[in-house]
Order: C-alpha cells, then structure tokens, then sequence
C-alpha cells in the first residue's frame, strides 16, 4: 500500500507559505470537535505542525502527536515547536498506512492530507485499532469533484504536443471518494458513523502569484514530471490557463472550488 505524499519533494518551508487555506479549515474543523482538553490527541498528516500547536493548547490537560511521513516536515515541526514552549506536543515520522498505535487516542484528527493515500483500507484500520474503547475522528480532505478547474486545465495540459511525453503512465494521483463510498469503507472495519458529508469550498488566492504557489507546493505529482528548467513554464501556463477560464473578482481574487469530504465517526 502506498501514501503518494512519499513519493514527492516537499519544500516544507515553500508549503508553509502557500497553506493558509488549509489551516484555515484546520481551525473551522477543530470548532467543530467540543474537546475537553484532557484527550490524547493523534493529528494524522501534521505537515509544519501548526494546527497541531494550535490543538496542544486546547488539550492543556492531555496530549498530542503529530504524525507525517515527510522527515522534512517533521524537522520543519520539530524546530518550530520547541518542548520546552508546548511540553504536550510530540512529533513523530509515520505514514498514514502504518499507524503502531494500540488503544491510545481519545481522538484521531486529520485535515487536507488522506487524499494523498489510494488506498485506504490500511488508514481506517489503522485509525480504528489506534483508538481507544469511544475514540474519535474526525477528518476532511478532497471529495469527490475536488479542485475539478484546476485538474481539468492540468488533464488537458498533459495531452498537448509540448507536454504529453512527460506524462506517459501518468495516473490520476489522487483519491476523492463520494459519501456513499467512505461510509462503506468506515462501516467495514468497525466505525460507528455521526456524519459524512460533501462541502464545497472556495480556496482564495490573492492574483496570480499566490495561485502559482499554491500549484508549484500541492501539485506535485503533475509539476515533478516536468523537467525542472520547463517547471515553471508549465506552472505559469496553468494559472493563465485557469484564470482565463475562472477569472479573478472585482478584489483579485482567484477562487478555485474545492469540495471537502469531511466525517466524525466513533470506535464503540
């Protein structure tokens, strides 16, 4: 079983800049959990560890890990996050298939990563023996028809005279499940489901650049394909691309609709 997010060069610090969306619906998903704030919690796929920070802090009285499967990110969060400042907060390299957790969280938590893993038989069993007896998830990532502008400009793209040798064998490298699909898997190895549901997003990008970034740190199993010295070539023409398409509003503004599958589910 394999977690694409391995097989890509992450520029931790490059993707710190260019992930405020992602951290701004960290935060809207952690208000939805009324936590306590003496759970154990897991922060499946912490990347740079700030929301983690951000959770340690209500969880005072309990703990926290976060777990990524790129070292760099783990560094990145390590020395962001000093023990001395957040004693409640650990960080540990694990990929999302090989949780080695028994009975331990009161909550797993995970926002903008699963989609990055194929197959996710691997994650919920995983998710479920790590929790204990009442535990929780709670997650979101990409569902189905997610960021549906940007991989259609990016599919046509690949079959252009310029660019398609790049993309022999290339396979879609993400996984956007419907409800109807996840609730299944979720079912099948044990969880009890509160809520499973599809919500569109805007992502929000201030011009031009800002959509380049968000392309040239998240998109990486189409960018990597491209020989570097065309790399920022194929990024440039993507955004124009795009933004003839989609244009920016009366601010600037890009909006890229994103639609997020986000599930609670309880091990009972």
């Amino acid at each position: 079983v394999q977690n694409q997010m391995k097989n890509y060069k992450w520029d931790a610090r490059e993707y710190e800049k260019h992930s405020q969306g992602q951290q701004k619906w960290a935060r809207e998903l952690i208000e939805k959990i009324s936590l306590k704030g003496t759970e154990n919690v897991l922060d499946l796929g912490c990347g740079d560890g700030k929301v983690t920070a951000d959770i340690s802090k209500i969880v005072s009285e309990g703990s926290i890990i976060g777990v990524d499967n790129s070292a760099e990110m783990i560094k990145l969060a390590k020395d962001r996050h000093s023990e001395a400042i957040y004693p409640n907060l650990s960080f540990q390299e694990m990929d999302a298939v090989n949780l080695n957790f028994n009975d331990r969280f009161d909550l797993i938590f995970s926002n903008a990563v699963l989609h990055w893993v194929k197959d996710h038989k691997a994650v919920i069993k995983g998710m479920f023996k790590s929790l204990k007896q009442g535990g929780r998830v709670i997650l979101q990532m990409g569902g189905k028809g997610n960021a549906a502008g940007i991989v259609d400009v990016l599919s046509e793209l690949q079959t252009e005279k310029k660019w398609h040798s790049y993309f022999n064998e290339f396979n879609f490298p993400f996984y956007f499940p419907g409800t109807n699909e996840y609730k299944a898997l979720l079912l099948d190895y044990g969880f009890t489901l509160n809520r499973i549901e599809l919500i569109p997003k805007k992502m929000e990008h201030a011009g031009i650049e800002a959509l380049k970034g968000w392309i040239r740190t998240t998109w990486l199993p189409y960018t990597e394909r491209v020989p570097e010295e065309e790399r920022e070539r194929f990024i440039d023409i993507v955004s124009k691309k795009y933004i003839e398409r989609y244009s920016a509003n009366s601010k600037g503004i890009i909006n890229v609709q994103m639609i997020r599958l986000e599930v609670e589910a309880v091990k009972k």
